[in-house]
């Protein structure tokens, strides 16, 4: 089988609804679940997240929510938004991506809606997961250095955004590719010939001057 990376932050919405339909997934390929700080990947690009834009960010919550009723997906957005996620990426990595470990952070956040603070709600997502000793866990040198090599890592493959499969070096990225991520699985050379493979050296007809 082919190993699929799968590049995740908990502040994505967008993450916790694919992650219900990684099963398809790991019927074709081995999934290996990697925990990155999608702040970090935005500032190498110098992108806003749709979270910071005046008026998608409204769109985008409404537009999420409405996805996961569509679907069935239980989904309660946490108390505020977006968070810093840092805690829980680590959390993630102190567990070496645990499938079941990913999922408990994720239904954490966002099913039952709740946060990442000192206020109740972090003790009781280590106290679930459990890892005694969190916070001083996630502090740990290992720890950081596992979750920025993560980082380095989907920068290297090309990685823009969260979430997003890479597999065979292809890109894939957000909840709504996850059927052409099944059906690249199971023909792959379908990708490499026709209107793919002249998409993939389109020429750029025209840019955009940055702001003077």
């Amino acid at each position: 089988m082919k190993q699929a990376d799968w590049y995740f932050d908990f502040v994505s919405p967008f993450a916790y609804l694919q992650l219900g339909m990684l099963d398809e997934v790991a019927k074709r390929a081995t999934i290996a679940l990697r925990p990155v700080l999608l702040a970090g990947i935005l500032n190498h690009f110098g992108q806003k997240g749709p979270a910071e834009i005046i008026g998608k960010r409204q769109f985008t919550y409404q537009y999420v929510q409405w996805l996961a009723e569509s679907r069935g997906v239980p989904m309660c957005f946490p108390p505020a938004h977006p968070f810093n996620p840092l805690k829980a990426l680590r959390l993630a990595v102190a567990l070496h991506a645990e499938p079941v470990a990913i999922r408990t952070i994720f239904m954490h956040l966002w099913r039952d809606g709740r946060s990442l603070e000192p206020n109740g709600d972090w003790e009781a997502l280590c106290a679930r997961v459990p890892l005694p000793n969190a916070d001083a866990v996630i502090q740990e040198q290992w720890v950081k250095d596992m979750l920025a090599d993560n980082g380095r890592r989907a920068l290297a493959a090309g990685v823009f955004g969260v979430p997003t499969f890479v597999i065979d070096g292809r890109v894939f990225w957000g909840a709504d590719s996850t059927q052409m991520v099944v059906d690249y699985l199971d023909n792959p050379a379908r990708f490499a010939t026709g209107e793919f493979a002249r998409l993939a050296v389109l020429p750029v007809g025209a840019q955009r001057r940055a702001p003077s």
